[in-house]
């Protein structure tokens, strides 16, 4: 899987990226070039240089450091919302594919309800009334999402729970759960990976979002939305200081969204086997045309 991953260019891009992000968030835990919370009036606005790679805000602090700092805030958001939205999204879809009819179809209705609230009003309504901070909007953004996920995955679902081997692994005692587990999950996966890939960006551009608004993480953690909100003050003297929280956010929540479909397309058998079938046809077309070679020459 991970060659056909990486044979596709969006997904070469989107594991470069979210690799690379990874790796500054670890790196971030143990150096950073500078404090980032650390204010200096004597070095207000400064360009990139040696000392301020990415220059400074209006308070002379180090931008370069502040956003190695959010990475952290960056990949605790993603991984922490998408697991959240992951298992509410399995038992919301198991409770509405496997139960009585009369739960499927008031569990139905449920998440037609609950899905028309957008994620970030969800997540701005929680935040208003229990605080601002990065739990909350992890919760917040998980939990949405999670029924998103439910929503669009019930379908393929109760399709798959229809087909043959489901009722033939029923048949021989397999329960719920464990038809939930080693068949519809597994069958599902590459629709689950989308869903998944699209909640994670999602959590980053929210978590962006209510910083900027004032509703995030708070003002002891460093977070891209925050700074940007700071920043976009000034952009019209100095547009280069917001074009690098900007930059941040647009390629990991552009990452998170092509990695989702990278995925799908490398695990996905029909997608599979028609490379598999256009490689061979390739491949065979060129042996052909080797053959012939000597033919056409005499």
């Amino acid at each position: 899987m991970i060659r056909r991953l990486l044979a596709r260019p969006t997904g070469v891009f989107a594991v470069v990226v979210l690799g690379l992000l990874v790796v500054l968030a670890a790196l971030s835990l143990v150096w950073l070039p500078q404090d980032p919370f650390r204010a200096d009036p004597f070095h207000q606005w400064e360009g990139p240089s040696a000392a301020h790679w990415f220059g400074t805000d209006a308070s002379g602090r180090d931008i370069a450091s502040y956003l190695l700092a959010g990475t952290r805030t960056t990949v605790v958001v993603a991984v922490g919302s998408g697991v959240i939205a992951s298992l509410v999204g399995i038992v919301l879809t198991a409770v509405g594919s496997l139960t009585a009819r009369w739960v499927r179809e008031g569990t139905a209705v449920l998440l037609d309800i609950l899905v028309a609230f957008p994620t970030l009003l969800t997540a701005m309504l929680l935040t208003a009334v229990y605080g601002g901070s990065l739990g909350v909007v992890v919760v917040s953004v998980g939990l949405s999402f999670g029924v998103t996920i439910a929503r669009v995955a019930r379908g393929e679902i109760r399709r798959i729970a229809r087909s043959d081997y489901v009722t033939a692994a029923r048949a021989a005692g397999v329960g719920p759960g464990g038809v939930l587990l080693r068949h519809l999950v597994p069958n599902a996966a590459p629709l689950f990976t989308v869903q998944l890939s699209l909640a994670m960006a999602t959590a980053v551009l929210a978590e962006a979002g209510l910083s900027y608004l004032g509703y995030g993480a708070g003002s002891n953690t460093a977070s891209w939305g925050s700074l940007l909100s700071d920043l976009q003050a000034y952009i019209g003297v100095h547009p280069w200081s917001a074009t690098w929280p900007g930059a941040s956010i647009a390629l990991v929540v552009a990452a998170l969204s092509l990695l989702g479909d990278a995925v799908r397309d490398a695990t996905d058998p029909r997608l599979t086997t028609s490379d598999r079938e256009a490689d061979a046809g390739a491949h065979a077309d060129g042996s052909r045309a080797a053959g012939a070679a000597p033919g056409v020459t005499a």
